[in-house]
């Protein structure tokens, strides 16, 4: 099979570097995942160049530039467009733990593209003379749909557990079969990720998140016994409930990440803040999925006013779009309940009207206030908050309730004295 052909539509920007390394005698080439994506018709914005110049010698031809993994050789160079590129001396691993490497500088393209994980991350592009260098056939492996290892499997999964995880993920995203000898390394190598950080497995998971069906990465997860190893608590699922699982997760838009990572993680339950924490998510996250996931275990209401405010009152109305969507992508999911979803596209209807006409739903939207009941004699404490959760039972249930001068007389009425 030959070789890839065409010209790829490299940025300008980025061919202006690769020209002034060139025209210095520094052989330059695009490399790595942009050039993966452009063969598969995908644009991507991080260009990355691999150059057999130094990192000095990178620095003193680009002002402003910065050293980003001076150590791995690498320099970022802001381009004429204004975006930043790395530009990475030719390189070689001459030592690794599985999580970090220790390297040297390269005299030749082929050394640097040999240490890569994969063949079809191990492809270069020349973006002036518009030719590839392909020294182990990724172009091919791309097109018969194949992921392979350069060189030897073990030997790469060893160099850097994570590569387990990305060859997961680039299977999932681009539709790949693993080949044999590449699968049965990657699956000796799980064993091994726990040695990983934290914070390199949850960038994982979310890139397999982002992926237009996240449920292909996913799958092989749990085939893998990655998942098993780390996210345990999921990995109990019963094949109906993964399935399931899946289903919703793909059902969700890939622009709304944050309900993805929601429906993963609900089934966590109680662990999930441990789990969560152990993945270094943020805190910020796991409010949200611990919010999230208690709002699912509300019951939905029927397609009645007053019943919609008592749940937007519980679930909280800055949360219910969110938790009617989650609804909506596991109704999808299970492809069958026509009537549940009618009966939900009703919910919905009634709760996204309450929340239009802005009908009080929380403290917030009370006429009276703290300061109010103050005026009547009370004091801060216990009864306040009684006396507030009574006028808003009473608005709930009668929206025109809602004003400031029924509202004292209500509240007088049922303090105690």
């Amino acid at each position: 099979m030959n070789g890839p052909q065409g010209k790829l539509d490299v940025p300008e920007a980025v061919s202006a570097i690769a020209r002034k390394l060139q025209d210095r005698g520094y052989d330059t080439w695009a490399v790595g995942g942009a050039i993966r994506d452009a063969l598969l018709g995908e644009s991507r914005g991080d260009w990355d160049l691999a150059t057999a110049a130094p990192p000095d010698a990178v620095r003193k031809l680009f002002r402003p530039s910065y050293p980003v993994g001076i150590q791995f050789g690498t320099v970022a160079v802001r381009g004429i467009d204004g975006q930043v590129y790395e530009v990475t001396t030719f390189r070689r691993d001459i030592e690794t733990d599985g999580r970090h490497a220790v390297v040297e500088y390269a005299e030749t393209l082929d050394e640097d593209l040999a240490r890569r994980d994969f063949t079809i991350n191990a492809i270069a592009y020349d973006p002036l003379e518009h030719k590839y260098h392909d020294p182990f056939s990724g172009w091919q492996d791309l097109q018969s749909k194949v992921l392979r290892c350069v060189g030897t499997p073990a030997t790469r999964f060893a160099e850097d557990y994570l590569r387990v995880l990305r060859g997961l993920r680039f299977a999932g995203r681009f539709g790949l079969e693993i080949e044999p000898s590449t699968w049965k390394a990657l699956t000796d190598a799980v064993g091994n990720l726990p040695r990983l950080s934290g914070e390199r497995v949850r960038e994982e998971i979310v890139k397999v998140m982002a992926a237009a069906a996240p449920s292909a990465g996913l799958a092989l997860y749990r085939d893998s016994g990655a998942l098993a190893v780390l996210l345990p608590e999921l990995s109990r699922l019963g094949a109906s409930g993964w399935e399931m699982l899946l289903a919703t997760i793909d059902r969700l838009p890939g622009h709304r990440q944050h309900l993805r990572q929601v429906a993963l993680l609900a089934p966590v339950g109680p662990a999930v803040e441990e789990t969560m924490k152990r993945l270094r998510f943020s805190n910020a996250e796991l409010r949200d999925v611990q919010a999230l996931s208690g709002a699912l275990e509300v019951p939905l209401p029927d397609a009645d006013a007053r019943a919609g405010r008592r749940w937007l009152r519980e679930v909280g109305p800055e949360r219910a779009r969110d938790t009617l969507r989650l609804h909506f992508a596991g109704e999808r999911a299970s492809g069958e309940r026509q009537a549940e979803r009618i009966r939900l596209a009703a919910v919905a209807r009634q709760l996204l009207g309450v929340l239009r006409r802005r009908e009080p739903v929380t403290l917030a939207d009370l006429a009276i206030d703290g300061n109010d009941l103050k005026e009547l004699g009370l004091r801060p404490g216990p009864e306040f908050g009684r006396i507030l959760d009574l006028c808003l039972d009473a608005v709930i249930d009668d929206p025109e309730m809602n004003e400031h001068e029924r509202l004292i007389e209500y509240a007088r009425n049922r303090i105690e004295r």
